[in-house]
């Protein structure tokens, strides 16, 4: 994350230490355990969150199906994505790799997957090469790995979906003889794929279930890295006249952009409750830093994290609180997607 000065384009910006972050006395201060007291409430909310709602059921069973009993019980419940018919947080194994509309083929979200894959890889690679490995202090690198992870998982993925899709279509393909070659097009172009209610579709391994962890993750977590430098870091650089270079721009547009293009495409849920994640990514990168400056007098990367201000304890309270709106935004643009898809199905029925 380089901030490139006027007068040279091998400077990286780095804030000043105020103090020594290697004495005890700095950690045994009143702000410190109340900034402490946040970080752990977020991680409490999280562990409550995941022990609530992830606990391992009879339908989420890797490879199960839905059963008689759990749909009808969760008739009445609704997810993110604003369809019935299952209990939250569930599943299938075709979600991870099915376009949002089912007469578009997996191919097309491989392709997108494939291509974000390696435009994000490259930009690393270039960043890394660039500002060397100072930038791995830095939270949005942090997500930007993360997001750059997740579009290789969903590429491994849509390639296993494109070859089981094949094998389905295969199979099929002698009943469509027998009902007529339009048969099998017309049903998958009546509705979006999010909803299907099949209580035989197959319930998601760990890896389905490890890409949705992810996806919702990065929601929350592009959004808080955007949010924070263009709002807060960006004006702050400009007031010191520093020069922006393009690598810094792009990857605080580039990762939200693509995100943004997976969800469109993407058949994939957004339960609330996954917003645990979230929590625990940014409560761990905040505790690497601690770690990593209790053993090292070394600059934050973020002045907002330097505890040796009264108003810390207010920075953290602020950034703690910013990851709320931040997972919702992305939320409402899910749950848009969905009442739009729905409404323009509707219409054509």
């Amino acid at each position: 994350m380089r901030f490139t000065t006027g007068g040279s384009s091998t400077r990286t910006y780095e804030p000043m230490a105020t103090a020594d972050t290697t004495d005890l006395h700095y950690w045994l201060h009143w702000r410190v355990g109340l900034c402490a007291l946040w970080v752990l409430l977020c991680m409490a909310v999280a562990a409550y969150l995941i022990w609530r709602h992830e606990e391992p059921r009879a339908e989420r069973r890797p490879g199960g199906a839905t059963s008689p009993p759990a749909r009808a019980g969760a008739r009445q419940r609704e997810s993110a994505g604003g369809a019935k018919g299952r209990p939250p947080g569930v599943l299938y194994d075709d979600e991870a790799w099915r376009p949002c509309l089912r007469d578009i083929h997996p191919a097309w979200l491989l392709a997108y997957r494939l291509i974000s894959f390696f435009v994000l890889l490259s930009l690393l690679i270039v960043i890394v090469i660039s500002d060397g490995g100072n930038i791995f202090y830095y939270y949005t690198q942090w997500t930007f790995i993360l997001v750059t992870i997740y579009f290789g998982l969903g590429t491994a993925l849509s390639i296993y979906g494109c070859s089981k899709f094949a094998e389905e279509n295969t199979i099929a393909a002698p009943t469509d003889m027998e009902l007529g070659t339009n048969y099998n097009s017309s049903i998958r172009a009546t509705k979006p794929s999010f909803d299907e209610q099949d209580g035989a579709r197959e319930i998601a391994g760990f890896w389905g279930y490890l890409l949705q962890i992810i996806y919702q993750a990065n929601a929350g977590a592009v959004m808080l890295t955007d949010c924070v430098f263009w709002f807060i870091i960006f004006p702050f650089l400009t007031i010191k006249d520093y020069n922006l270079n393009f690598l810094l721009i792009g990857m605080h547009s580039v990762n939200a952009v693509f995100l943004l293009g997976e969800a469109a495409l993407n058949s994939l849920r957004f339960p609330w409750f996954r917003l645990a994640y979230f929590f625990l990514w940014t409560a761990l990168y905040v505790i690497f830093q601690w770690i990593v400056h209790a053993a090292t007098p070394t600059w934050w990367p973020y002045p907002f994290l330097d505890l040796s201000s009264n108003f810390s304890p207010l920075w953290y309270l602020a950034v703690a609180v910013m990851q709320i709106p931040c997972y919702v935004v992305f939320r409402l643009v899910i749950t848009l997607k969905h009442h739009l898809l729905h409404k323009c199905f509707q219409a054509r029925s």
